[in-house]
C-alpha cells in the first residue's frame, strides 16, 4: 500500500510539521509513502533531510496541464491513496485521479470554508473516500452544515500527532536558565485565532495586587496585516509598566523554552486543535487555558489543565495567581499528566490511526 501526501508550500505550520514528522519515520511506517509538494519553503531542508521520497511538482499557469502532470506522477508512483492536506490540493486530486483506482483522503485542518463558496466544500466531501477532522468540535462544525450522520464512517476524527522527541532531546535554554524567578510562557502567533490581550490584562491585574515577581514570555510573530494585535499588547504593557512581560517573536527553539519554563498560559479564540497546548502539557508544564470548546476537548474537560472562563480577565488572573502560589505542587501534578498526554497525542499513535483508516479505504 502506497500513500502520497499532497502539500502546498513546505513552510512552517502545523500541517507541514505533522507531515514532516511522518516523513522522518518513513522507514518504519507500516505503508510506503511519497510526499508531493508544489512550492519550496523554510522547511524544505528538513523535508529533504528526512529521508522520505519527495516529488516537486511546481505550480504552472495552465491548470489542466498541472492536473495532467499530477495524474502522470500518481500513475508512475503506483499510488493507492492520495492524502490531501489542503482544500486546493484535494480539488486538484479529484480531477487528477478520474478513471484511476486511487482513493482520496482529505484532512480539514481548520475552518477553510467558513467564508468560501460551499460548492467547493461539497465537491471535496462528496468525492473523498474519507474526510478527516482534527477534533470533534471541527467535525461538529462541518456536520451542522452538511448533516453528517453519527454512523457515517466516511467522516472521522484523528487528532494531530506530535513528535515528543523534540521536547525530550531539547536542552535548557540559557537565556531562561539565568532567570531564577518563575517563568510563564504562551506560544502562538499574534492573529485572530488567539486572544493575547486577555493574558496581558491579567498580568496587569496581578501587578495591581502586588504580584509581579515572575516573568511572562510571549513566543510568536507579529502577523502581516494583523500587526495591531501585537502592537496593542506591546503598547498596553508599556502604558502599564509591565516590565516583566517579554515579546520574543518567532522562535525555532520552542521545545527548549518549554523545558526551561515553569508554567504555560494560553488564550484561544477559535483554535480547531491546539498543538501548542498539547506540547506544553507533554513537556510537564502546568497549563492554564480558557474553556474554548476545543481546549476542553484536548484537556479532557480540564482534567489535564486548569480552565478559565473565556475572555474573563478576572478569572484568568485568579487562575494564574493560584498557579504562582502553588507552583511546586502544580508542577508535580503536571508530570503525571504529561505521561497521559504523550500516550494520547504521540505521532506514533497518529500514524497507527492513519494506517487503520488507509487499510479500510483500500479494502473499500
Amino acid at each position: 500500500m502506497k500513500v502520497a501526501y499532497f502539500l502546498g508550500a513546505l513552510n512552517q505550520g502545523g500541517t507541514e510539521s505533522l507531515i514532516l514528522d511522518i516523513c522522518t519515520r518513513c522507514k518504519s511506517l507500516p505503508y510506503q509513502m511519497v510526499c508531493i509538494y508544489r512550492k519550496e519553503g523554510n522547511l524544505s531542508n528538513l523535508f529533504h533531510a528526512s529521508g522520505a521520497p519527495l516529488m516537486y511538482l511546481p505550480k504552472i499557469s495552465v491548470l489542466m496541464q498541472y492536473i495532467y502532470t499530477l495524474r502522470k506522477a500518481l500513475i508512475k508512483e503506483k499510488v493507492d491513496i492520495i492524502h490531501a492536506q489542503t482544500p486546493s490540493s484535494a480539488l486538484l486530486c479529484i480531477f487528477a485521479k478520474i478513471g484511476l483506482n486511487i482513493k482520496l483522503v482529505s484532512t480539514m485542518h481548520g475552518f477553510t470554508f467558513r467564508n468560501a463558496n460551499p460548492i467547493y466544500r461539497d465537491i471535496i466531501f462528496r468525492n473523498s473516500d474519507r474526510v478527516l477532522f482534527v477534533s470533534e468540535y471541527e467535525k461538529a462544525y462541518y456536520g451542522g452544515r452538511i448533516r453528517i450522520k453519527s454512523q457515517d464512517t466516511k467522516f472521522q476524527v484523528i487528532y494531530n500527532g506530535i513528535n515528543f522527541d523534540k521536547i525530550n532531546q531539547s536542552k535548557q535554554n540559557i537565556e531562561f536558565s539565568l532567570n531564577i524567578r518563575p517563568k510563564l510562557v504562551m506560544v502562538g502567533n499574534f492573529n485572530t485565532v488567539r486572544s493575547h490581550l486577555v493574558v496581558v490584562k491579567s498580568i496587569a491585574k496581578l501587578k495591581e495586587k502586588g504580584i509581579a515577581n515572575f516573568d511572562f514570555y510571549f513566543v510568536g510573530k507579529r502577523t502581516q496585516d494583523l500587526e495591531y494585535l501585537y502592537d496593542d499588547c506591546v503598547q498596553f504593557c508599556e502604558k502599564n509598566d509591565l516590565d516583566n512581560v517579554h515579546f520574543l517573536g518567532a522562535r525555532d527553539d520552542v521545545p527548549s523554552i518549554l523545558k526551561s519554563s515553569d508554567g504555560f498560559v494560553y488564550s484561544s479564540a477559535s483554535d480547531t486543535f491546539g498543538i501548542a497546548v498539547v506540547e506544553a502539557m507533554a513537556a510537564g508544564l502546568p497549563v492554564i487555558v480558557n474553556d474554548w470548546v476545543v481546549m476542553k476537548e484536548i484537556t479532557k474537560n480540564g482534567q489535564w489543565a486548569t480552565l478559565y472562563e473565556s475572555e474573563n480577565v478576572v478569572d484568568c488572573t485568579r487562575k494564574i495567581e493560584d498557579l504562582l502560589n502553588n507552583l511546586e505542587v502544580r508542577k508535580a501534578e503536571a508530570k503525571e499528566i504529561a505521561r497521559q498526554v504523550r500516550e494520547e497525542y504521540s505521532i506514533e499513535r497518529h500514524i497507527e490511526r492513519l494506517d487503520n483508516i488507509y487499510r479500510l479505504v483500500v479494502r473499500g
